[in-house]
């Protein structure tokens, strides 16, 4: 079935003189007879940026907490340098063969079917493209809890701090739900870029406006709280406390986590110069620029909270005055994640589309209605479907700090390390056994030794929430 998507993702080329078809004129046409990119390193930092610091780094306050002063920042920076590192093999690695003339490869997946194939390429897909509607679900629950903390905190403010103010997230989730299936109809993944700008500039916004109240609070306490050890507030067993600290490297990871739909971002750039270089320059960018917020979030939000940092980190200043502060950075989270939530979907769309319109081609029609947009039926249809059932699940598991930690864990060794690394062992033909082999190997294993245990730890705060919990009826 995948092979059968690759096919169809291929078929628009045929490769004359340097991969240009005769039939197109290169002055608007790319060498593979698509029309021509027009990706920067600016669109190509906003997508990455967007894709990167989404709910992530709400966390990493709650994460740094379980790790402690040393642990905490010394995971994230390794996080990132690890990260920085595999994104720079993955982007050699969009074209195949030649790193000037070879041929494209579309998507994450293709890049895998086209350099390793086989097993490793069908396991891929489907992690790829579980991993991708995990987020989307990770997105579904986080979004609402910022429109929530709007409400409450002007609940807060006018009860003078007297009613707790709980609110059901049912409603929230359902509005963003509607919201999403609009902006989903959204045609192609390169048609972001508007939205991935405006997402980048708001997860700025709130990024900043966190730093900001985090730096406050550590003033009014007069002192940085917590330890070298670290741990929550609560007072549990030793196991618990290691359960706490592996998904705190779940959420760490999550985080980071971008590998996934790099090779589709790098798809969208232009040539010359080659897409690699743009790539790697945008990677070193935007993961110096995210890495400088989540320590700046993770580690004053761990001064200003210790032991109490909340899994939300805005959730910690609904008493906060003037309340439209809280309300600008929760309004930020939500556009920012509106457009973080199509970066991850726009693949699992195409991909679906493609195999759609290559069993019934007829789901490729379109009609021009106003503005120009053309209107596809399929597309609305399933797509609409796709949110409904994402929305769905979301309401059924909303554990914000469980499902982050839960798919950072899963996706971060396969996606991040182990398809990169292999990738370009082959494509750079790196001798086995040589020391550059067993350097890349031994930090694949490494990593997949911590994407385990962050599992495991996820796994066991998920099983201890759901003790207490009852279907549809979260509140917070």
């Amino acid at each position: 079935m995948l092979e059968e998507d690759i096919e169809t993702s291929s078929s628009h080329s045929s490769h004359s003189v340097y991969g240009v078809p005769p039939q197109f004129d290169p002055e608007y046409f790319d060498d593979d007879g698509r029309p021509k990119r027009t990706g920067t390193i600016w669109t190509t930092s906003s997508h990455i940026i967007t894709a990167v610091i989404g709910s992530g780094v709400l966390s990493l306050a709650w994460a740094v907490a379980q790790l402690g002063w040393i642990a905490g920042p010394v995971s994230m920076i390794l996080f990132s340098l690890v990260t920085l590192y595999t994104s720079s093999m993955l982007a050699e690695c969009y074209r195949y063969g030649d790193p000037i003339f070879g041929k494209r490869s579309y998507t994450f997946v293709e890049a895998v079917h086209n350099i390793l194939g086989g097993l490793h390429y069908r396991f891929c897909g489907i992690l790829q493209y579980l991993y991708l509607y995990g987020s989307a679900v990770g997105y579904s629950i986080a979004a609402p809890i910022s429109m929530m903390e709007m409400k409450r905190s002007r609940c807060i403010h006018k009860s003078g701090g007297k009613d707790p103010c709980r609110i059901s997230t049912n409603p929230y989730m359902i509005g963003f739900g509607i919201l999403e299936i609009f902006v989903s109809q959204i045609p192609e993944f390169h048609d972001t870029w508007w939205l991935s700008l405006i997402a980048a500039i708001m997860s700025f916004v709130y990024s900043i406006i966190g730093v900001f109240l985090v730096t406050f609070q550590v003033a009014v306490n007069g002192t940085v709280k917590g330890t070298v050890t670290g741990g929550g507030a609560e007072i549990v067993s030793t196991t618990k406390k290691v359960w706490g600290i592996f998904q705190a490297l779940g959420n760490i990871a999550f985080a980071y986590s971008y590998a996934q739909i790099l090779i589709e971002i790098q798809d969208t750039i232009k040539n010359p110069p080659s897409e690699v270089k743009t790539m790697k320059a945008a990677t070193v960018l935007s993961v110096a620029v995210t890495t400088t917020f989540y320590m700046l979030c993770g580690c004053m939000g761990y001064a200003a909270f210790g032991a109490h940092a909340p899994g939300n980190l805005l959730t910690g200043f609904s008493s906060y005055n003037p309340s439209w502060v809280i309300d600008v950075a929760n309004a930020a989270v939500i556009i920012h994640l509106v457009g973080a939530y199509q970066v991850y979907v726009q693949p699992v769309f195409a991909f679906i589309e493609r195999r759609a319109a290559k069993r019934w081609p007829q789901t490729k029609m379109e009609h021009k209605i106003f503005g120009g947009y053309n209107l596809n039926l399929f597309r609305i249809v399933w797509r609409t479907i796709f949110v409904i059932v994402t929305t769905f699940v979301a309401m059924l598991i909303p554990f914000f700090n469980d499902v982050l930690g839960f798919l950072g864990a899963v996706g971060f060794w396969p996606l991040t390390v182990f398809f990169p690394v292999e990738m370009y062992i082959l494509q750079k033909g790196i001798p086995k056994w040589s020391s550059k082999w067993i350097w890349l190997e031994i930090i694949s294993l490494v990593c997949l030794i911590v994407s385990a245990m962050a599992a495991l730890g996820s796994v066991a705060s998920i099983m201890n929430d759901l003790e207490n919990y009852k279907p549809f009826d979260s509140e917070y």
